[in-house]
């Protein structure tokens, strides 16, 4: 089984790809292949122009099919997720999330675009074909604190949701639930993004 982390911010230093990275490491600790793609780094101009035939936008969908699970990060703005993870997803065959499990993850400001993640994005991932999108995490800029050095770390009760949604993945997804793998705990954890 595999996972792509999709990092859809358009900044190299995001809330939203530190939440990624630390459900990237949970999944590594239970030995599950992960990828990253990090969409800011993708052509724009292929992007943009949609470009089917680039060579970074077939890479990119390339893993996207390779893939057995999809977990997808995004900042909200305007009550939305990013423009560059809407051209990314543009790009997609309309049937590029069939048959895979995908977390959806958002960052936002308050509180009150915690429904981004359900009015937004889900739509578009069910449009995508997924088979099963389950429960989002969403947490605000004050529950991923970045580090001077590099990385960041996760309020408590966001860590707790994290751990909540990789046990599912784990089990529901990737079938492992009968393996033996011990649930594994992170608390505050720094990570290098």
């Amino acid at each position: 089984m595999s996972v792509l982390l999709i990092a859809g911010s358009p900044s190299e230093r995001s809330r939203s790809a530190t939440l990624l990275a630390h459900v990237g490491q949970r999944l590594a600790a239970h030995r599950v292949h992960v990828e990253t793609l990090n969409v800011r780094n993708l052509n724009a101009l292929a992007l943009l122009q949609a470009q089917f035939d680039h060579p970074d936008v077939v890479k990119a969908a390339q893993q996207v099919a390779n893939a057995t699970v999809i977990v997808v990060a995004t900042p909200v703005y305007k009550a939305a997720y990013s423009g560059v993870l809407k051209v990314f997803l543009d790009l997609l065959p309309q049937t590029a999330l069939q048959g895979k499990t995908v977390l959806p993850l958002a960052t936002g400001g308050s509180p009150h675009h915690m429904l981004a993640l359900d009015y937004a994005l889900r739509p578009v991932l069910q449009a995508l074909g997924a088979k099963q999108i389950l429960s989002g995490i969403y947490a605000t800029d004050a529950q991923v604190t970045h580090l001077p050095e590099g990385g960041g770390v996760l309020h408590p009760d966001v860590s707790n949701r994290v751990d909540v949604a990789v046990q599912t993945l784990l089990s529901e997804a990737l079938h492992v639930r009968d393996a033996g793998f011990a649930p594994v705990r992170f608390e505050q954890v720094r990570l290098s993004v």
